[in-house]
């Protein structure tokens, strides 16, 4: 379990996350959503602890996080960010090989080029695996990084924004994968997402943060109501149900 305990970040005189404190649940998908500037991202890197935070407290499985050693702490969580950027030539087997340097420290092994491999089919990335970074398109470079994170084999994986530059087909397929991790795997995922009905078919658990607060947080029945969507995003939006998912219709 991730426990989050009056944990704040302030940039200059702005809080962008103030005081929160919520649960992640183990072995289940927990979406973050809330409107552009709500901290989600900020919050999700602090869990990780790519970014400091100024108050409170993390704890993962009970271990302080910034107690914990960075080898091992890179063992239990994985972590991608919104923006990815490499100076280096590389191809998608050797981006996704980079997963495994918390356990190979750069000499894989055979179980090592096992989770590649099985990292690579997983996101249905075979065929072009030798295929350079910089030739792929925004949603093949994408599943190349999701690739690697799966293949790092960590209990915790967070994902920022995990469909950015995808098309349709490819995020169900991102989304379906990381329904199995948790459901065949037993994996703990936290994902910052936008699309609220991506949230409400693929998660178990949904927190909406606003102004650097919780805002709200509940199962996907408690989320996927009119008035408490309405609180966080201010508009009216309408909830019909679709093979017993509940859609959220706010386009006009």
């Amino acid at each position: 379990m991730v426990e989050v305990k009056n944990v704040s970040k302030r940039y200059g005189n702005k809080a962008v996350i103030d005081q929160v404190s919520v649960s992640i649940p183990k072995g289940k998908i927990t979406s973050f959503i809330g409107p552009n500037g709500a901290g989600k991202s900020t919050l999700l890197s602090m869990i990780s602890r790519l970014i400091a935070k100024d108050d409170g407290e993390i704890l993962i499985d009970g271990e302080h996080v910034n107690q914990a050693k960075s080898k091992e702490l890179a063992k239990k969580v994985a972590i991608l960010k919104q923006s990815n950027h490499l100076n280096l030539r590389l191809t998608i087997r050797e981006l996704v090989s980079f997963g495994r340097f918390p356990y190979s420290q750069g000499k894989l092994s055979r179980e090592d080029w096992k989770h590649v491999d099985e990292a690579i089919r997983y996101m249905e990335l075979g065929d072009i695996q030798n295929k350079y970074i910089d030739q792929l398109s925004g949603g093949q470079r994408q599943r190349a990084f999701i690739a690697m994170v799966i293949a790092q084999d960590t209990e915790y994986v967070l994902l920022d924004e995990p469909l950015n530059n995808l098309d349709m087909k490819h995020s169900v397929q991102i989304m379906k994968v990381l329904r199995r991790l948790v459901n065949e795997l037993g994996k703990t995922v936290v994902i910052v997402i936008h699309d609220i009905n991506f949230a409400s078919c693929y998660s178990d658990y949904i927190v909406a943060l606003k102004d650097g607060k919780v805002a709200k947080e509940g199962t996907v029945d408690e989320m996927m109501e009119c008035q408490v969507l309405k609180e966080i995003y201010e508009i009216d939006m309408k909830i019909e149900t679709v093979n017993n998912e509940k859609i959220c219709v706010y386009f006009k």
